[in-house]
């Protein structure tokens, strides 16, 4: 078995459970702001802000929106898209969410029990595109912050994954090697393929059995798997 010094992890979807923490965000907001006076039902609502985030995130990946106006302009379209034009409201939803999502604290089955196998043996980081402000705050109220030696965000490195700078940003701060290291995420662009241009290895989490038409150097589906891999 190939030894490795650094662990590099994602952190929405690959850890922290993005969709159930969202979710549970949106329930709190849709009671909070009487949602269901313009929306015909709280999965709609859902739905649609997804839609539109998709959209304007992949705008944020690649440079063409700002992260303020990313913040409330997914809301503000999905309010426009049910007839609802309303500037404060999407501002105020827009910072809601940022602020509720980060105090949510769902994480994927055996989480801490695979970060407690690897911490013994493994320096851990973790390389992430969300906003620098709450990722650190989902890790800190999730109860993570103590297994990993730093937080490597899209912000602090200046780029985003799958850009390969950020992860030569990391290998920096980890003061490691792309032949000694490990990525393990969810997104096949953003982590997979974005590692393996720089010569990382990677593992795959998919955990729904999703069938992409890459092959990563490993694949698991639950996190426990990497006690037998690592």
């Amino acid at each position: 078995m190939k030894k490795y010094c650094c662990i590099f992890f994602d952190l929405d979807r690959t850890l922290w459970d993005f969709e159930a923490n969202s979710r549970q965000a949106f329930l709190d907001m849709y009671d909070k702001y009487d949602l269901g006076k313009i929306f015909p039902d709280f999965e709609t609502f859902e739905q649609t802000y997804r839609q539109y985030n998709r959209q304007l995130w992949q705008d944020y990946r690649n440079g063409k929106i700002a992260k303020e106006v990313l913040k409330y302009v997914r809301f503000q379209m999905t309010l426009e898209a049910f007839g609802r034009n309303d500037l404060a409201l999407a501002k105020k939803l827009g910072e809601d969410y940022v602020q509720i999502s980060a105090t949510k604290t769902q994480l994927f089955h055996h989480t801490h029990e695979a970060l407690d196998h690897l911490k013994e043996r493994y320096r851990l980081f973790v390389i992430t595109n969300g906003f620098e402000e709450v990722q650190l705050k989902k890790i800190r109220n999730s109860k993570l912050e103590g297994y990993f030696e730093e937080i490597i965000t899209s912000e602090k490195a200046g780029v985003q994954k799958p850009h390969g700078e950020i992860f030569h940003y990391a290998l920096g701060k980890a003061g490691a090697t792309a032949e000694t290291s490990l990525m393990i995420g969810d997104d096949v662009e953003g982590d997979i393929l974005g590692a393996r241009s720089q010569g990382m290895d990677q593992v795959l989490f998919n955990p729904h059995g999703k069938k992409f038409d890459t092959t990563p150097t490993y694949e698991i589906r639950s996190l426990l798997e990497l006690k037998q891999i690592l």
